[in-house]
């Protein structure tokens, strides 16, 4: 860091996400010096504005770090793992989108709101959660902390976005084409590098990510691994029950959940969970079913925060509830939550 401030590079800074990490840093309260926007030799030579400034970006390499100090990373796993720890060697502090380092146990992975102290514990890299992993945290954890958690049990409804800008403008297109008529093509969801391709506009695909050994989807592998490190710090933890069924819904922005949990006190109330939330960072409460006022997906879009509502409890089961939760996967699931990190590296003095 200079005097004037950070010297921040953005890995993948042409992409869906890359993008709204530029826009978000613009709006933060880091103190940025210089911005060194960085992409794959395709896109060099093509420019960005920052803070009223056009600046060109450059093609990422391991000397591209030279005199950086926080790289801000969503430019695929593969590319993370090759140039990040080049950065690191260089004194720079990442904070990446991908999931190549989320389960490396050395690696903090990190939503502000929830675990902010594990930031403390980093050796260079930190890792942001996947997108649907968030913003169940940011509902859930109040609730661990002050009622216990037993189980989660959540189905996601999770948007185009989260497959990139090709995802959807292949989803757009679909639209365009069901409506004429005419017979839709599909050569990205709900997996690129699968075999088979679906489409997307007016269906639901239950395959986030390709499918593991044991039926599960990557996806839900994620979602279910990333929420025992982040609560519990340890992946595999067995106390807490998780599990997850991800589905990609025709969506452009904005992932929906609908979660059911068992608490450790069964004498919580609905009354009760609606009260701590709405006194949670990062946290909206939207809940009044007399005036049909729950959280959407158009709504909670461009918007940093996690929108809760329809918490109720399950008739069934004394001490469970259900709730719905929405958030923008783009902001909140990506970028904001990446600048999020960095503001609180800024903060806690983490960077040297």
């Amino acid at each position: 860091m200079s005097e004037q401030g950070y010297h921040v590079a953005i890995l993948g800074a042409t992409g869906a996400v890359g993008t709204r990490i530029i826009e978000q840093l613009e709006n933060s309260n880091i103190n940025v010096a210089s911005l060194k926007p960085l992409a794959s030799k395709h896109s060099a030579g093509k420019t960005v504005t920052f803070n009223g400034q056009t600046v060109e970006i450059e093609e990422a390499t391991p000397e591209s770090f030279e005199g950086i100090d926080i790289v801000l990373a969503s430019a695929g796993g593969a590319v993370s793992k090759e140039l990040l720890p080049e950065a690191v060697k260089r004194g720079a502090v990442c904070v990446d989108n991908t999931s190549a380092f989320r389960m490396d146990e050395n690696v903090p992975l990190v939503v502000p709101e929830v675990n902010a102290d594990q930031l403390k514990n980093h050796h260079g890299i930190i890792a942001n959660p996947n997108c649907s992993t968030i913003q169940m945290m940011v509902a859930l954890e109040p609730i661990r902390r002050k009622y216990g958690l037993k189980q989660i049990i959540t189905s996601t409804y999770q948007a185009a976005s989260g497959s990139g800008q090709a995802a959807i403008d292949e989803l757009i297109e679909q639209v365009k084409t069901y409506v004429k008529g005419e017979e839709m093509s599909a050569d990205i969801m709900p997996v690129k590098s699968d075999k088979k391709h679906f489409p997307l506009a007016f269906n639901l695909l239950p395959q986030i990510d390709v499918f593991e050994e044991d039926g599960y989807s990557h996806e839900e592998w994620k979602m279910i691994h990333e929420t025992k490190k982040i609560m519990k710090n340890d992946m595999n933890d067995t106390e807490l029950k998780v599990t997850a069924t991800c589905v990609r819904v025709p969506v452009v922005i904005g992932h929906g959940e609908s979660v059911y949990f068992e608490m450790d006190n069964q004498d919580v109330t609905a009354d009760d969970i609606k009260e701590l939330l709405s006194h949670s960072p990062g946290v909206i409460v939207e809940d009044n079913p007399a005036e049909q006022l729950y959280p959407q997906p158009l709504t909670a879009e461009g918007k940093r925060e996690t929108f809760v509502g329809r918490i109720r409890p399950d008739k069934e089961n004394p001490g469970a509830f259900n709730m719905w939760i929405v958030s923008d996967n783009l902001l909140k699931g990506a970028a904001w939550n990446t600048v999020q990190i960095a503001e609180e590296l800024v903060k806690r003095r983490l960077i040297k």
